[in-house]
Formats: structure tokens, C-alpha cells, sequence
């Protein structure tokens, strides 16, 4: 029986519009699925010898000039499902923004959830890194997961089959994030929706959301702040090429208009070198950097 695809698959598609840098070469394949069905149905076609490569809002991630060999699967704007379970908890599917989730559960008076409004990408990939924002961290309120393997299959997890950290998960291979359960709080919505909103302005007031960027570059080192070790070696308006340190947060690099994925990547390098030299601090990347050189 031949299965009916209903998402759309595009060849040597370029990435730079799917990802927030604005910046990576063509995937070899990039596939939109039409929703969790289809999407699971496609992965059931892919070789297991395929790279499977998956993509939400684009945030957290430098895809280089050169592209991505395999499959991309994009979920932005698909596996959007969320839902109140009958225990109170809240069913999210990957392609859910984090923001969404934060003003589903404030709008519904559950606390807990209000830091993920900080949070510029997916649920999916806020639990691949165990994304975190103004004190909070995803895992901290994971109750349990569905994953979806390379054979299509989709089984369920707890959070104690993981290895968590600080932005670093580790669980299974060729096995991604399909859904997840979070446990909240029953609280005061308006409480909730006014932490929201005072997040909000915070990071409008600290961050340049105006400008294409990945989010937090580096993580912060154990009892300090990247932004203020970068800060402290004058690198704040550096650039190569298109590419600058934010003025307005040293842990951002922006793109001016015309920066290339080689430009972010030099200088993601050079400001660890620069931190290494003058404060004596290796510099860890939080963001995800994949594909080719040209």
C-alpha cells in the first residue's frame, strides 16, 4: 500500500529563511509536514542510513554556507497541538513556540510556566537543550515525553531517562521530541499573565529582539555572565563582516543585514579567544552550529 504524503519536500532548499540568524546554505531535503500523522508517516519512508536534521523556529542554531546533507524537518507552524489534560497538567506538541506555552498556561492561571515566554524558539528544542530563561529551566516541569524513531514509532519517557543539565540533554539515539506533558501549578492568572509581561519588557529592554540573532551565543560559566566577561574585553560593537556583537547584550551576535554564516562563526571564535586571553574563562557555545562549510 503506497502512503499518501500530505506535508510538502523541497530539494536544495536554502535555509536562511527558516533560521532567526538569517543565514545557512540548502538542506539536500527539507521536509514540512502537514501534521504529527504525516510526519510520522514520512519518517517510516527515510533509509536508515538518512541524516535526519530537525528545525522549529531556527533560534539556537548557526547553519553554515555550505548547508545540511540529508533531511531537514521544519515544524514551525505544524505539531502545533496543545491541551489541557484531564489531571490539569498540559499536553504541548514540539512545534509549539515557547512563548504560546507561557501564555496558554498564564492565560489558564498555572505557574511555572511564565519563564518559557523568554525562550525564542520550540518546545521541541526547548527540551533538546533544556532551554532556560530568567531563573527557570524546560525539564524542570517535564512530567514525561513522547519520542518518535527512526523507525516511526513513537514511545513514551520520564524525565529519569535522561541525563539533564544545564542546556545539555542526553537520551536516545535517532530518537526526537515529539510531545510533551508539563506539570504547573494552579495559581492566580493574573499573577501569572503580569510575570509574563514584566519578562517580556525585561527582555525587550536588555536584548536586541529588533535585530536577526540566535539568542544567547555562549553559556554562562558557573557563577558569572558571558555578556559581562565579553563586555569586560571591549568586544561589545565588534564585527566581522555582517556580523556584530549586540550593543546592547554582549551575548548576542547580531546580524547587521549581510553577514554570511562564516562571519557569525569567525566571530563566535574570535570572541572566545579574546575571553580565553584577557579573563581566563573557556567560553562553552549554547548555540547549536551544523552543516558545511562552503
Amino acid at each position: 500500500m503506497t502512503i499518501e504524503m500530505t506535508g510538502r519536500l523541497l530539494k536544495h532548499e536554502k535555509l536562511a529563511k527558516y533560521t532567526s540568524w538569517r543565514v545557512g546554505g540548502p538542506a539536500d531535503r527539507l521536509y514540512i509536514p502537514q501534521d504529527r500523522h504525516d510526519l510520522i508517516e514520512f519518517i517510516k519512508t527515510l533509509p536508515d542510513s538518512e541524516s535526519v536534521f530537525w528545525m522549529g523556529l531556527g533560534s539556537n542554531l548557526l547553519v553554515r554556507d555550505g548547508g545540511i546533507r540529508g533531511t531537514v524537518i521544519n515544524t514551525k507552524g505544524r505539531l502545533k497541538e496543545m491541551s489541557l489534560t484531564e489531571e490539569g497538567s498540559v499536553y504541548v506538541e514540539a512545534g509549539v513556540p515557547c512563548a504560546h506555552v507561557a501564555r496558554f498556561c498564564g492565560e489558564r492561571g498555572l505557574l511555572g510556566a511564565e519563564f518559557l515566554a523568554g525562550i525564542p524558539g520550540t518546545i521541541g528544542g526547548a527540551l533538546k537543550m533544556n532551554a532556560g530563561a530568567f531563573g527557570g529551566e524546560t525539564w524542570a516541569i517535564v512530567q514525561s515525553v513522547e519520542m518518535l524513531n527512526k523507525s516511526g514509532n513513537v514511545t513514551h519517557r520520564k524525565p529519569q531517562e535522561f541525563t539533564v543539565s544545564y542546556r545539555s540533554v542526553k537520551g536516545f539515539e535517532n530518537e526526537w521530541f515529539l510531545a510533551c506533558v508539563l506539570t504547573l501549578q494552579q495559581g492566580d492568572t493574573v499573577e501569572s499573565q503580569q510575570k509574563i509581561k514584566g519578562l517580556l519588557e525585561k527582555r525587550g529592554a536588555t536584548q536586541p529582539t529588533n535585530q536577526p540573532s540566535c539568542g544567547s551565543v555562549f553559556k554562562n560559566p558557573e557563577g558569572d555572565y558571558a555578556a559581562r566577561l565579553i563586555e569586560q574585553c571591549g568586544l561589545k560593537g565588534y564585527s566581522i563582516g555582517g556580523a556584530c556583537v549586540s550593543e546592547k547584550h554582549a551575548n548576542f551576535i547580531v546580524n547587521t543585514g549581510n553577514a554570511t554564516a562564516a562571519d557569525i562563526e569567525t566571530l563566535i571564535y574570535y570572541v572566545q579567544d579574546k575571553v580565553k586571553q584577557q579573563q581566563g574563562v573557556i567560553l562553552q557555545t549554547e548555540v547549536c552550529m551544523v552543516g558545511e562549510e562552503i
